[in-house]
């Protein structure tokens, strides 16, 4: 699993700690019973019910390590049901909005050219913020017009170089990545005005900054960019399965959310202009 993902179940493992010492409870004694009880205390609590399923997802994996080691006999968590989240589509930007976006980014100072070539990777190649601060220079490859980005779980996929990415990032790295540039041997792609690798919540702000800059509405992460990505290739003809590989999605399911998002786009139209809709 990422790094990020086992952060995670540490947390929520240490919370069902918590909570199962407060009513005398130890691991042995855990049953599908218990499991609810829990499930309802966070529920209570105003948990989203995506943030429930993650915990009881951790809870499996916790319960099925100690059947391995003989510790309980069965795991109760196999037989807890997630509950059902509402699925919200994601919000994705018009091709319009994110030239308005791009294309005012100014190019006059480092750290204009490194949020220019920045913001035009994420979009053109569809990548997670944790992806965007991970790549390094040599995944770059000019000559084959692709990127080397290391995905969830340590999964290496290739993805195309887009003109314009691969324009904005030559100019970042011959203009602005030197006079950013404080370390021997850091090997970043995108670096702060310190010389640092930069964080997902530097890459939040400065997308924050020009999103105002833009004049767009509020709402537009990282992960809009992405969105916006899959969902142009999916309106562009591009397979389902290919949009999956680029995406570096491990299930097709994960995928699928872009054919409910053009769905949702093409009821919209239908509503607007047909006379009998």
């Amino acid at each position: 699993m990422a790094d990020k993902t086992r952060r995670a179940y540490g947390t929520d493992l240490g919370q069902f700690a918590a909570w199962s010492v407060a009513n005398d409870i130890t691991p042995e004694r855990v049953v599908l019973r218990t499991l609810r009880r829990y499930a309802q205390h966070l529920s209570e609590a105003g948990i989203q019910a995506s943030s429930v399923s993650r915990k009881l997802a951790a809870l499996r994996a916790f319960f099925r390590v100690l059947r391995e080691h003989g510790v309980v006999a069965q795991n109760p968590a196999d037989l807890m049901a997630s509950p059902k989240g509402e699925k919200k589509l994601p919000r994705v930007l018009k091709p319009a909005e994110l030239a308005q976006l791009l294309d005012r980014i100014p190019t006059s100072t480092p750290l204009e050219l490194r949020d220019r070539a920045l913001l035009e990777v994420a979009y053109g190649a569809g990548l997670r913020a944790e992806e965007l601060v991970d790549l390094t220079v040599g995944a770059v490859d000019f000559d084959g017009e692709q990127l080397r980005v290391e995905g969830k779980g340590g999964k290496t996929r290739f993805v195309p170089l887009g003109e314009h990415a691969a324009e904005t990032i030559n100019r970042y790295l011959h203009r602005a990545r030197p006079a950013l540039s404080r370390q021997d041997g850091q090997d970043a792609l995108f670096l702060s005005k310190t010389g640092r690798r930069l964080s997902t919540s530097d890459v939040r702000r400065r997308l924050r900054v020009w999103v105002r800059q833009a004049q767009l509405q509020g709402g537009v992460s990282p992960h809009a960019l992405r969105h916006s990505f899959a969902t142009h290739l999916l309106d562009g003809g591009a397979d389902l399965r290919a949009i999956q590989e680029l995406l570096g999605h491990s299930s097709i399911s994960t995928t699928q959310i872009y054919t409910r998002v053009e769905s949702a786009r093409l009821r919209a139209a239908y509503a607007n202009a047909h006379p009998r809709a």
